[in-house]
């Protein structure tokens, strides 16, 4: 399932129903449930269960009154107390003492005599494939939750990496050119670096703290000479290279966010409106999927931005923008842009007949 769907699903099911999300590693599954928490404005408590113990989850003993009883832990009574998502990760490697616990509380919503607040969810996260070492999980465990397999998508990614802060553009290019790339698939060897979703962002991070922010750097012809070696450490030799070469050359060294951001369209203006034909309309392609992007509302001022760019290309791009924008089906942004360019478009095919 992708993960739009899955979040989708899992936010609308009944909140006394545990959730496992399936995959390999490296896909996000920690993120998605931390979206879900988001989407239903629940705060997340999050357990790595391979790291916990037993008395990590019922507590340790203490004598009261003379009677020898657990103390539960802090964070389990906070799920007790109020409502929060219960998020146990890695459980198929957590051991069989800590898995029976985690049963428990998926199958009696409490764990020695404490029960979880009414309104708390469980959701839990188990890594699959050949190449990692877990402990089969007991099958009267694994049929109490709704269980899915998350196959993460192109598109999935690319519409979480619009929205995050430190994801360059380039890296979204190259993504969206060479979906391969993205993550892995068929057999590993042992020991080799291969790339996956959260090894992306790691090497965005790294790249940006180090003054090689792709964008910064991308068709300059060359690279700092850090950009391949840290390459190499996060997505492996074959994706580096692919990846090396790709910022390296470059065409387009402008974004969307360089016409949509006032300070950047400021600095980049006169630029931008000198590229040739090509790069222009894969700039204003761009623009197009910076709108449809979940959470991005372009205001008017970033609009009238956007129709200087439009105004500057020929007049069968300027129509071939505005039908972009219609197919949309965004009211709102069809409203914005048709109130911008909806007399100038109106010319042009009254004007020309070929429309």
């Amino acid at each position: 399932m992708d993960i739009k769907t899955f979040v989708n699903v899992v936010s609308a099911l009944p909140k006394d129903i545990s959730v496992l999300a399936k995959g390999p590693t490296g896909i996000g599954k920690s993120h998605i449930i931390h979206q879900i928490g988001e989407r239903l404005n629940m705060p997340v408590i999050d357990r790595r269960l391979a790291q916990m113990t037993e008395g990590d989850i019922i507590g340790l003993p203490e004598l009261v009154d003379g009677v020898t009883r657990f103390a539960p832990t802090d964070w389990f009574i906070r799920a007790c107390k109020e409502p929060v998502i219960l998020f146990f990760d890695e459980l198929n490697r957590a051991t069989l003492e800590v898995q029976q616990c985690a049963f428990q509380i998926v199958l009696d919503r409490e764990l020695n005599g404490h029960k979880l607040h009414s309104d708390t969810r469980v959701y839990a996260a188990v890594n699959v494939g050949s190449e990692y070492q877990v402990l089969e999980m007991d099958p009267a465990l694994q049929r109490r939750f709704w269980a899915m397999d998350l196959e993460p998508t192109k598109d999935d990614w690319i519409t979480w990496a619009k929205q995050s802060d430190d994801i360059p553009s380039a890296v979204v290019e190259f993504i969206n050119k060479f979906p391969s790339s993205l993550r892995h698939t068929g057999n590993m060897e042992p020991g080799k670096v291969y790339p996956n979703p959260a090894s992306w962002h790691r090497l965005c991070q790294s790249l940006t703290h180090a003054g090689c922010n792709p964008d910064d750097v991308c068709g300059s012809g060359s690279l700092p000479a850090l950009f391949y070696p840290m390459c190499l450490g996060f997505i492996g030799q074959t994706d580096s290279v692919k990846f090396s070469d790709f910022i390296k050359e470059y065409v387009n060294k402008f974004f969307a966010e360089d016409v949509i951001d006032s300070k950047r369209w400021s600095s980049k203006k006169q630029s931008i409106l000198d590229l040739n034909s090509d790069k222009k309309n894969g700039l204003l392609e761009q623009i197009i999927d910076w709108t449809k992007t979940e959470g991005n509302n372009i205001s008017i001022d970033e609009v009238d931005r956007c129709v200087e760019l439009v105004k500057s290309c020929s007049e069968e791009m300027i129509v071939n923008f505005f039908n972009m924008v219609m197919e949309t089906e965004d009211l709102d942004t069809i409203k914005k842009f048709h109130k911008r360019l909806g007399k100038l478009v109106t010319d042009i095919i009254n004007e020309s007949g070929k429309y």
